[in-house]
């Protein structure tokens, strides 16, 4: 294809570099095949440790002279490798879904995040601001500033095989820190493309080899990350049992994280809501990405009074909705990432029908394309108390359940063990204030009259609870990348000491 060609994508590539150089590994070999159409790629090789500790040397001598470098020129090489993205916005967008499977409009609009990232970057290496304090103590002076950690850690997920990685890396280097990548053994090729792309203009500005380094692999090359301290910030996108997992171990070595985790995201369908409005939000909310983005859709809370009137109007939404080759801009939905995310559809579905949901929409494994990937985004009536609605599915299931009362709904909405997006449909300011309120969505994202998928880079990004805390992105979720330094400057000719304490001698 000719965006393989493009983005310089063979059949067999190298899978670890320290930038622009490629290192050879005797690790196992990992194949792409495209949920899309059930054909192979391309391969990679995985990191072996001997390549991996190579990595480790390079970024870790790197990272002494790219601290030194001012941070508004480090900014103007994160400017530029925006600029490299736009140029290459179409073929990375087209791998992007051809490799994970969602469709090529969400393609171009990862990648577009990646820009938009890099943008927020350049004009943040201006603003690592730090702050001015009043000192108690006569002729001193406090203040508190910013150094970058180090070797920053990053471990992606499928779902989002590029831009995430993006929103980690942007705001890293221009922090001072360089990065050590491993993206999702199931999109390996996507990485392989975007290490091509910076590596470029990292050349053309003599960045020093290791800034931004790629390694490949599986659980145990996590675990190697996970374990190092000489990795002072792990950012980990993935399951909540991943990420339990590796909190531990970071947390054995007092190291940092960002954890972006699990999501069960529900959206509350008010009275005063506007329904045709609303209906927009729940459909793409629930079947973007065929329901494989942690702020997908997973639960409708409708109010009593509106409750027939809605479901019919998702159901009449789901008949239209057209599955097939996500590349084809005509179609909706596009496949599930491999035919284990299928088993765990299906397999939710059987739960749920034990568990006593009534599915109207009825979810089943789409015949007819080769991978034997793609499934029916469906629709059941379910208790926020089932033990299947209170587990994330990443997949297309959509649970509908009624309410009464707005405090209620807000108990349902935060009756979930995650915490990442939450969204409320109404035109009853009350209602929104109280939903945006301490009183209101426990969720580390909180929306009113748009959906829980779709954020901006400028807002900060990340949920509580088993979403793992993390921030990332937008606002100051730069300090993350980041320690806090605090300084006192005593310019006078004596030592007054704090508090009023005397100690003459």
């Amino acid at each position: 294809m000719k965006f393989l060609q493009q983005l310089n994508i063979n059949n067999t590539n190298q899978g670890v570099s320290t930038g622009t150089h490629w290192i050879e590994s005797k690790g196992n070999l990992i194949e792409s095949y495209s949920p899309v159409d059930g054909k192979l790629i391309g391969s990679v090789v995985s990191t072996d440790i001997t390549s991996y500790q190579k990595v480790m040397a390079t970024a870790t001598k790197a990272f002494e002279e790219w601290r030194m470098i001012p941070a508004p020129k480090r900014g103007e090489i994160v400017r530029q490798i925006g600029d490299a993205l736009r140029e290459q916005k179409e073929p990375l967008g087209q791998l992007v879904s051809y490799e994970m499977g969602k469709s090529l409009q969400e393609g171009l609009g990862e990648v577009q995040e990646m820009i938009d990232i890099c943008d927020f970057a350049v004009g943040l290496s201006r603003q690592l601001y730090g702050l001015t304090m009043h000192s108690e103590r006569p002729l001193h002076r406090m203040y508190e500033q910013w150094h970058p950690l180090g070797v920053v850690g990053i471990i992606s997920a499928f779902n989002f095989p590029v831009a995430v990685w993006a929103w980690n890396a942007a705001l890293a280097w221009v922090c001072g820190n360089v990065c050590i990548w491993k993206p999702s053994e199931k999109t390996p090729l996507c990485g392989i493309a975007v290490q091509n792309i910076v590596a470029e203009v990292f050349k053309k500005n003599n960045v020093p080899e290791g800034v931004n380094c790629l390694v490949q692999g599986a659980r145990e090359v996590g675990e190697w990350m996970s374990n190092d301290t000489n990795i002072p910030l792990m950012s980990a996108t993935g399951s909540t049992r991943m990420g339990k997992a590796l909190s531990v171990a970071v947390a054995a070595r007092l190291g940092k994280t960002i954890l972006e985790l699990g999501g069960n995201n529900a959206i509350i369908i008010s009275k005063d809501a506007d329904l045709d409005m609303a209906l927009v939000g729940a459909v793409f909310g629930a079947v973007g990405t065929a329901g494989q983005r942690c702020t997908t859709t997973r639960r409708l809370i409708i109010h009593e009074d509106v409750y027939e009137v809605f479901k019919q109007k998702l159901v009449n939404a789901y008949k239209q909705i057209k599955i097939g080759n996500p590349l084809d801009a005509t179609n909706h939905v596009g496949p599930l990432i491999d035919k284990d995310a299928v088993a765990m559809y299906l397999n939710a579905i059987e739960q749920g029908k034990q568990q006593g949901a009534n599915f109207i929409v009825e979810g089943k494994l789409v015949d007819g394309f080769e991978s034997g990937c793609y499934v029916q985004p469906c629709i059941a009536e379910a208790s926020n108390e089932m033990q299947i609605v209170q587990h994330e599915t990443f997949a297309p299931i959509l649970y509908l359940m009624k309410y009464k009362t707005i405090d209620e709904a807000i108990a349902m909405q935060n009756g979930a063990p995650q915490g990442l997006s939450s969204s409320m449909f109404t035109l009853n300011m009350r209602e929104a204030e109280l939903f945006l309120s301490h009183k209101g969505s426990d969720c580390g994202i909180a929306n009113i009259n748009i959906g829980t998928s779709g954020a901006e880079i400028g807002g900060a990004f990340g949920g509580e609870k088993e979403t793992g805390g993390g921030r990332e992105s937008g606002s100051d979720a730069w300090k993350a990348y980041m320690r806090r330094q605090t300084n006192t400057l005593n310019w006078g000719s004596t030592l007054p000491l704090a508090q009023g304490i005397k100690f003459d001698f």
